[in-house]
Protein backbone atom coordinates (compact mmCIF):
# COMPACT_ATOMS: atom_id res chain seq x y z
CA UNK A 1 0.00 0.00 0.00
CA UNK A 2 1.43 3.39 -0.97
CA UNK A 3 2.12 6.14 1.56
CA UNK A 4 -0.45 8.35 -0.20
CA UNK A 5 -3.20 5.77 0.36
CA UNK A 6 -2.22 5.41 4.03
CA UNK A 7 -2.38 9.17 4.55
CA UNK A 8 -5.79 9.50 2.91
CA UNK A 9 -7.52 6.69 4.79
CA UNK A 10 -10.31 7.27 7.37
CA UNK A 11 -9.13 7.61 10.96
CA UNK A 12 -10.47 5.95 14.10
CA UNK A 13 -11.40 8.00 17.16
CA UNK A 14 -10.53 7.74 20.83
CA UNK A 15 -14.01 8.44 22.18
CA UNK A 16 -13.60 7.64 25.87
CA UNK A 17 -10.93 6.97 28.47
CA UNK A 18 -11.16 5.77 32.05
CA UNK A 19 -8.90 4.70 34.87
CA UNK A 20 -9.59 2.83 38.08
CA UNK A 21 -8.01 3.52 41.41
CA UNK A 22 -4.29 2.87 41.03
CA UNK A 23 -2.08 1.97 43.95
CA UNK A 24 0.09 -0.49 45.79
CA UNK A 25 -1.51 -3.59 47.31
CA UNK A 26 -5.09 -2.40 46.92
CA UNK A 27 -6.37 -5.90 47.65
CA UNK A 28 -9.15 -5.59 45.06
CA UNK A 29 -10.03 -8.10 42.36
CA UNK A 30 -8.96 -7.48 38.80
CA UNK A 31 -12.53 -7.45 37.53
CA UNK A 32 -13.52 -4.84 40.13
CA UNK A 33 -10.74 -2.52 38.95
CA UNK A 34 -11.59 -3.20 35.31
CA UNK A 35 -15.27 -2.36 35.70
CA UNK A 36 -14.41 0.85 37.52
CA UNK A 37 -12.21 1.94 34.60
CA UNK A 38 -14.83 0.85 32.05
CA UNK A 39 -17.59 2.80 33.79
CA UNK A 40 -15.42 5.92 33.69
CA UNK A 41 -14.65 5.42 29.98
CA UNK A 42 -18.32 4.93 29.08
CA UNK A 43 -19.29 8.08 30.97
CA UNK A 44 -16.46 9.98 29.31
CA UNK A 45 -17.67 8.98 25.84
CA UNK A 46 -21.34 9.44 26.64
CA UNK A 47 -22.01 5.84 25.66
CA UNK A 48 -24.06 3.05 27.24
CA UNK A 49 -22.65 -0.42 27.66
CA UNK A 50 -25.18 -1.56 25.03
CA UNK A 51 -23.29 0.61 22.50
CA UNK A 52 -20.14 -1.48 22.90
CA UNK A 53 -19.99 -4.13 20.20
CA UNK A 54 -16.27 -4.86 20.24
CA UNK A 55 -13.83 -5.93 22.96
CA UNK A 56 -10.03 -6.13 22.93
CA UNK A 57 -7.21 -6.54 25.43
CA UNK A 58 -3.55 -7.38 25.66
CA UNK A 59 -2.18 -9.91 26.50
CA UNK A 60 -5.32 -11.82 27.46
CA UNK A 61 -5.87 -13.76 30.67
CA UNK A 62 -2.50 -15.12 31.89
CA UNK A 63 -2.91 -17.19 35.06
CA UNK A 64 0.68 -18.45 34.91
CA UNK A 65 1.93 -14.91 35.69
CA UNK A 66 0.20 -13.79 38.92
CA UNK A 67 -1.23 -10.31 38.69
CA UNK A 68 0.15 -9.64 35.22
CA UNK A 69 -3.17 -9.94 33.40
CA UNK A 70 -5.80 -11.34 35.76
CA UNK A 71 -8.99 -10.55 33.80
CA UNK A 72 -10.33 -12.39 30.75
CA UNK A 73 -12.47 -11.12 27.89
CA UNK A 74 -15.21 -13.46 29.04
CA UNK A 75 -15.34 -11.93 32.53
CA UNK A 76 -15.73 -8.44 31.10
CA UNK A 77 -18.22 -9.55 28.47
CA UNK A 78 -20.40 -11.36 31.01
CA UNK A 79 -20.12 -8.67 33.68
CA UNK A 80 -21.31 -5.99 31.25
CA UNK A 81 -23.72 -8.31 29.40
CA UNK A 82 -22.24 -7.24 26.08
CA UNK A 83 -23.39 -8.36 22.64
CA UNK A 84 -20.19 -8.47 20.64
CA UNK A 85 -19.80 -8.35 16.89
CA UNK A 86 -16.02 -8.65 17.27
CA UNK A 87 -13.45 -9.44 19.98
CA UNK A 88 -9.79 -10.35 20.33
CA UNK A 89 -7.00 -10.90 22.85
CA UNK A 90 -3.42 -11.96 22.39
CA UNK A 91 0.00 -11.67 23.95
CA UNK A 92 2.59 -12.01 21.20
CA UNK A 93 2.43 -8.46 19.81
CA UNK A 94 3.03 -5.13 21.52
CA UNK A 95 1.03 -3.69 24.41
CA UNK A 96 -0.73 -1.32 22.00
CA UNK A 97 -1.95 -4.22 19.85
CA UNK A 98 -5.43 -4.10 21.44
CA UNK A 99 -5.84 -0.51 20.23
CA UNK A 100 -4.34 -1.28 16.81
CA UNK A 101 -6.76 -4.19 16.43
CA UNK A 102 -9.65 -2.02 17.58
CA UNK A 103 -8.79 0.60 14.95
CA UNK A 104 -8.84 -2.05 12.24
CA UNK A 105 -12.16 -3.37 13.54
CA UNK A 106 -13.99 -0.03 13.47
CA UNK A 107 -12.49 0.99 10.12
CA UNK A 108 -13.42 -2.32 8.48
CA UNK A 109 -16.98 -2.32 9.77
CA UNK A 110 -16.57 -5.17 12.24
CA UNK A 111 -17.62 -2.94 15.16
CA UNK A 112 -18.62 0.65 15.93
CA UNK A 113 -17.33 1.05 19.48
CA UNK A 114 -14.53 -1.21 20.78
CA UNK A 115 -13.67 -1.32 24.46
CA UNK A 116 -9.96 -1.90 25.12
CA UNK A 117 -8.74 -2.62 28.64
CA UNK A 118 -5.55 -3.41 30.51
CA UNK A 119 -5.63 -4.58 34.12
CA UNK A 120 -2.82 -5.48 36.51
CA UNK A 121 -2.73 -6.61 40.14
CA UNK A 122 1.00 -7.19 40.30
CA UNK A 123 1.47 -5.29 43.54
CA UNK A 124 -0.99 -7.46 45.44
CA UNK A 125 0.54 -10.56 43.86
CA UNK A 126 3.99 -9.46 45.03
CA UNK A 127 2.60 -9.13 48.55
CA UNK A 128 1.84 -12.85 48.30
CA UNK A 129 5.45 -13.58 47.43
CA UNK A 130 5.21 -14.00 43.66
CA UNK A 131 6.64 -11.73 40.96
CA UNK A 132 5.34 -11.99 37.41
CA UNK A 133 8.11 -9.67 36.17
CA UNK A 134 10.78 -12.17 37.23
CA UNK A 135 10.50 -15.02 34.73
CA UNK A 136 12.86 -17.33 36.62
CA UNK A 137 11.38 -16.87 40.06
CA UNK A 138 8.77 -19.63 39.89
CA UNK A 139 8.98 -23.35 39.46
CA UNK A 140 8.04 -23.33 35.78
CA UNK A 141 10.52 -24.92 33.43
CA UNK A 142 12.40 -22.23 31.50
CA UNK A 143 12.25 -22.88 27.77
CA UNK A 144 13.09 -21.15 24.50
CA UNK A 145 15.23 -18.02 24.51
CA UNK A 146 14.86 -17.63 28.28
CA UNK A 147 17.03 -20.72 28.60
CA UNK A 148 19.95 -18.53 27.57
CA UNK A 149 19.13 -15.83 30.12
CA UNK A 150 17.76 -17.26 33.36
CA UNK A 151 20.66 -19.69 34.03
CA UNK A 152 22.98 -16.68 33.92
CA UNK A 153 20.94 -14.83 36.56
CA UNK A 154 19.21 -12.55 34.06
CA UNK A 155 15.55 -13.35 34.77
CA UNK A 156 14.17 -9.81 34.49
CA UNK A 157 13.71 -7.23 31.77
CA UNK A 158 15.81 -4.93 33.97
CA UNK A 159 18.79 -7.16 33.17
CA UNK A 160 18.05 -7.21 29.44
CA UNK A 161 17.56 -3.46 29.18
CA UNK A 162 20.66 -2.84 31.30
CA UNK A 163 22.75 -4.87 28.84
CA UNK A 164 21.79 -2.56 25.99
CA UNK A 165 22.06 0.53 28.20
CA UNK A 166 25.60 -0.45 29.24
CA UNK A 167 26.66 -0.75 25.61
CA UNK A 168 25.00 2.60 24.85
CA UNK A 169 26.94 4.22 27.71
CA UNK A 170 30.15 2.78 26.25
CA UNK A 171 29.39 3.91 22.68
CA UNK A 172 27.94 7.36 23.32
CA UNK A 173 29.16 8.42 26.76
CA UNK A 174 25.72 8.69 28.40
CA UNK A 175 26.13 9.96 31.96
CA UNK A 176 23.96 9.04 34.94
CA UNK A 177 23.13 12.71 35.48
CA UNK A 178 21.60 12.76 31.99
CA UNK A 179 19.64 9.53 32.43
CA UNK A 180 18.41 10.84 35.77
CA UNK A 181 16.40 13.57 34.06
CA UNK A 182 13.82 11.03 32.88
CA UNK A 183 13.10 9.91 36.45
CA UNK A 184 13.30 13.41 37.93
CA UNK A 185 10.92 14.84 35.33
CA UNK A 186 8.44 12.01 35.84
CA UNK A 187 8.47 12.44 39.61
CA UNK A 188 8.01 16.22 39.38
CA UNK A 189 4.99 15.78 37.12
CA UNK A 190 3.59 12.99 39.30
CA UNK A 191 3.54 15.49 42.17
CA UNK A 192 0.93 17.39 40.16
CA UNK A 193 -1.14 14.27 39.43
CA UNK A 194 -3.46 13.24 42.31
CA UNK A 195 -3.74 9.70 40.84
CA UNK A 196 0.01 9.03 40.75
CA UNK A 197 1.41 6.36 43.05
CA UNK A 198 4.63 8.16 44.00
CA UNK A 199 4.38 11.94 44.43
CA UNK A 200 7.18 12.75 46.90
CA UNK A 201 9.85 14.85 45.13
CA UNK A 202 13.27 13.35 44.47
CA UNK A 203 16.54 15.20 43.88
CA UNK A 204 19.60 14.44 41.80
CA UNK A 205 21.35 13.36 45.01
CA UNK A 206 18.46 10.97 45.76
CA UNK A 207 18.81 9.48 42.30
CA UNK A 208 22.60 9.12 42.39
CA UNK A 209 22.42 7.60 45.86
CA UNK A 210 19.75 5.02 45.06
CA UNK A 211 20.66 1.34 45.03
CA UNK A 212 21.58 -0.24 41.75
CA UNK A 213 19.18 -2.77 40.28
CA UNK A 214 21.15 -3.74 37.17
CA UNK A 215 23.97 -1.41 36.16
CA UNK A 216 23.52 1.30 34.93
CA UNK A 217 19.86 1.19 36.06
CA UNK A 218 19.10 2.17 39.64
CA UNK A 219 15.87 1.92 41.61
CA UNK A 220 14.46 5.16 40.20
CA UNK A 221 15.07 3.94 36.63
CA UNK A 222 12.55 1.10 37.02
CA UNK A 223 8.77 1.43 36.76
CA UNK A 224 6.36 0.75 39.61
CA UNK A 225 4.30 -2.49 39.84
CA UNK A 226 0.77 -1.52 40.82
CA UNK A 227 -2.84 -2.63 41.02
CA UNK A 228 -5.03 -0.79 38.55
CA UNK A 229 -6.89 -0.78 35.25
CA UNK A 230 -7.30 1.50 32.30
CA UNK A 231 -10.01 1.46 29.63
CA UNK A 232 -10.00 3.10 26.21
CA UNK A 233 -12.92 3.17 23.76
CA UNK A 234 -12.09 3.27 20.06
CA UNK A 235 -14.95 4.37 17.80
CA UNK A 236 -15.67 4.51 14.10
CA UNK A 237 -15.25 7.98 12.52
CA UNK A 238 -18.91 8.16 11.50
CA UNK A 239 -19.98 8.02 15.18
CA UNK A 240 -18.40 11.39 16.00
CA UNK A 241 -21.76 13.15 16.17
CA UNK A 242 -23.08 10.62 18.70
CA UNK A 243 -20.30 11.18 21.22
CA UNK A 244 -20.75 13.37 24.26
CA UNK A 245 -17.10 13.99 24.97
CA UNK A 246 -14.27 15.43 22.90
CA UNK A 247 -12.98 12.64 20.66
CA UNK A 248 -9.32 12.55 19.66
CA UNK A 249 -8.29 11.36 16.20
CA UNK A 250 -5.74 8.56 15.80
CA UNK A 251 -3.71 10.07 12.98
CA UNK A 252 -1.23 7.20 12.76
CA UNK A 253 -0.64 3.96 14.67
CA UNK A 254 1.69 1.02 14.19
CA UNK A 255 3.36 -1.99 15.76
CA UNK A 256 5.98 -3.38 13.35
CA UNK A 257 8.40 -6.26 13.80
CA UNK A 258 11.29 -5.75 11.37
CA UNK A 259 14.27 -7.12 13.25
CA UNK A 260 14.88 -10.21 15.32
CA UNK A 261 12.31 -11.12 17.97
CA UNK A 262 14.84 -11.08 20.79
CA UNK A 263 15.97 -8.88 23.66
CA UNK A 264 19.64 -9.85 23.68
CA UNK A 265 20.58 -10.67 20.08
CA UNK A 266 19.86 -7.41 18.29
CA UNK A 267 21.94 -6.53 15.24
CA UNK A 268 22.97 -3.34 17.04
CA UNK A 269 23.72 -3.76 20.74
CA UNK A 270 22.86 -0.11 21.48
CA UNK A 271 19.27 -0.01 20.28
CA UNK A 272 15.93 -1.78 20.34
CA UNK A 273 13.01 -1.59 17.88
CA UNK A 274 11.88 1.99 18.56
CA UNK A 275 13.45 3.19 15.32
CA UNK A 276 11.39 0.67 13.33
CA UNK A 277 8.17 1.97 14.89
CA UNK A 278 9.27 5.53 14.17
CA UNK A 279 9.81 4.80 10.49
CA UNK A 280 6.39 3.20 10.20
CA UNK A 281 4.59 5.85 12.23
CA UNK A 282 5.78 8.80 10.13
CA UNK A 283 5.14 6.95 6.85
CA UNK A 284 1.39 7.14 7.49
CA UNK A 285 1.09 10.90 7.99
CA UNK A 286 2.27 14.27 6.73
CA UNK A 287 3.00 15.36 10.31
CA UNK A 288 6.60 15.32 11.48
CA UNK A 289 8.40 15.28 14.85
CA UNK A 290 8.51 19.09 14.88
CA UNK A 291 4.70 19.12 14.97
CA UNK A 292 4.48 17.13 18.23
CA UNK A 293 3.45 19.17 21.28
CA UNK A 294 3.57 16.46 23.96
CA UNK A 295 5.24 13.03 24.15
CA UNK A 296 4.11 10.08 26.25
CA UNK A 297 7.10 7.80 25.73
CA UNK A 298 7.36 4.35 27.22
CA UNK A 299 9.36 4.34 30.43
CA UNK A 300 9.19 0.83 31.79
CA UNK A 301 12.83 1.74 32.32
CA UNK A 302 14.10 5.29 31.97
CA UNK A 303 16.63 4.29 29.32
CA UNK A 304 13.81 3.21 27.01
CA UNK A 305 12.57 6.80 26.83
CA UNK A 306 15.96 7.83 25.46
CA UNK A 307 15.76 5.21 22.72
CA UNK A 308 12.25 6.39 21.87
CA UNK A 309 13.43 9.99 21.58
CA UNK A 310 15.96 8.85 19.01
CA UNK A 311 13.74 6.27 17.31
CA UNK A 312 10.93 8.76 16.76
CA UNK A 313 13.31 11.34 15.32
CA UNK A 314 13.37 13.97 18.06
CA UNK A 315 17.15 13.78 18.10
CA UNK A 316 19.89 11.86 16.32
CA UNK A 317 21.44 8.57 17.40
CA UNK A 318 23.52 8.91 20.52
CA UNK A 319 22.21 12.42 21.29
CA UNK A 320 19.28 11.63 23.62
CA UNK A 321 21.39 12.18 26.73
CA UNK A 322 22.30 15.68 25.58
CA UNK A 323 18.67 16.30 24.57
CA UNK A 324 17.34 15.70 28.10
CA UNK A 325 20.31 17.11 30.02
CA UNK A 326 19.20 19.65 32.60
CA UNK A 327 15.54 18.72 32.10
CA UNK A 328 14.41 22.02 30.55
CA UNK A 329 13.59 20.60 27.11
CA UNK A 330 11.34 17.87 28.52
CA UNK A 331 9.62 19.92 31.25
CA UNK A 332 5.92 20.74 31.09
CA UNK A 333 6.73 24.13 29.56
CA UNK A 334 9.62 22.80 27.48
CA UNK A 335 10.18 21.98 23.83
CA UNK A 336 8.90 18.41 24.22
CA UNK A 337 7.09 17.70 27.51
CA UNK A 338 7.63 14.10 28.64
CA UNK A 339 5.80 11.88 31.16
CA UNK A 340 3.32 14.66 31.93
CA UNK A 341 1.32 12.51 34.35
CA UNK A 342 4.35 10.91 36.00
CA UNK A 343 4.79 8.04 33.55
CA UNK A 344 5.24 4.48 34.64
CA UNK A 345 8.22 5.45 36.79
CA UNK A 346 6.06 7.42 39.25
CA UNK A 347 2.40 7.09 38.26
CA UNK A 348 2.50 3.29 37.97
CA UNK A 349 2.89 0.56 35.37
CA UNK A 350 -0.17 0.08 33.19
CA UNK A 351 2.03 -1.13 30.34
CA UNK A 352 1.88 2.10 28.42
CA UNK A 353 -1.89 2.47 28.21
CA UNK A 354 -1.74 4.94 31.08
CA UNK A 355 0.43 7.02 28.73
CA UNK A 356 -2.28 6.75 26.09
CA UNK A 357 -4.92 8.12 28.47
CA UNK A 358 -2.61 10.91 29.63
CA UNK A 359 -1.99 12.01 26.03
CA UNK A 360 -5.74 12.25 25.44
CA UNK A 361 -6.19 14.35 28.60
CA UNK A 362 -3.44 16.71 27.48
CA UNK A 363 -4.95 17.18 24.02
CA UNK A 364 -8.33 17.92 25.59
CA UNK A 365 -6.82 20.44 27.99
CA UNK A 366 -7.87 18.32 30.97
CA UNK A 367 -4.45 17.88 32.56
CA UNK A 368 -5.22 20.09 35.56
CA UNK A 369 -2.12 21.33 37.39
CA UNK A 370 0.10 19.35 35.01
CA UNK A 371 -1.52 20.65 31.81
CA UNK A 372 0.97 21.50 29.09
CA UNK A 373 0.52 25.18 28.17
CA UNK A 374 -0.40 26.45 24.72
CA UNK A 375 -3.33 24.15 23.82
CA UNK A 376 -1.34 21.14 22.53
CA UNK A 377 -2.71 19.72 19.29
CA UNK A 378 -0.49 16.69 18.54
CA UNK A 379 0.71 13.98 20.93
CA UNK A 380 2.84 10.92 20.35
CA UNK A 381 2.51 7.77 22.48
CA UNK A 382 4.91 4.83 22.45
CA UNK A 383 4.88 1.38 24.03
CA UNK A 384 7.49 -1.29 24.46
CA UNK A 385 11.13 -2.23 24.74
CA UNK A 386 13.35 -4.84 23.15
CA UNK A 387 11.77 -6.11 19.93
CA UNK A 388 8.36 -4.88 21.09
CA UNK A 389 7.60 -1.45 19.67
CA UNK A 390 4.36 0.34 18.90
CA UNK A 391 3.48 4.00 18.58
CA UNK A 392 0.51 6.25 17.93
CA UNK A 393 0.11 9.83 16.82
CA UNK A 394 -2.97 11.51 18.31
CA UNK A 395 -4.47 14.78 17.08
CA UNK A 396 -6.96 17.06 18.81
CA UNK A 397 -10.12 17.08 16.67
Amino acid sequence: MSAAVLRDRPRALVSGIGQSDVGRRLGRSGISLTLQAVSAALADAGLDRSDIDGLACWPGFTPALPGFSPVSLTEVKESLQLRLNWYTAGGEASQMSAIINACMAVLSGQARHVLCFRTMTESSAMAQGVRSSNVGAGTQRVQGSLGWLVPFDAPSASNWVALTASRYVHEFGLRREQLAQIALTARHNAGLNPLAVYRTPITMDDYLGARMISTPLCLFDCDVPIDGATAIIISAPETRGDLAGQPVTIESICGPLYGRDTWDQMADGTRFAAEDAGQRLWSQTDLRPKDVDVAALYDGFSFLSLLWLEGLGFCRRGEAGAFVEGGQRIALDGELPLATGGGQLSAGRLHGLGHFCEAVLQLRGQGGARQVPGAPRVAVVSNGGGPIASAALLVRS
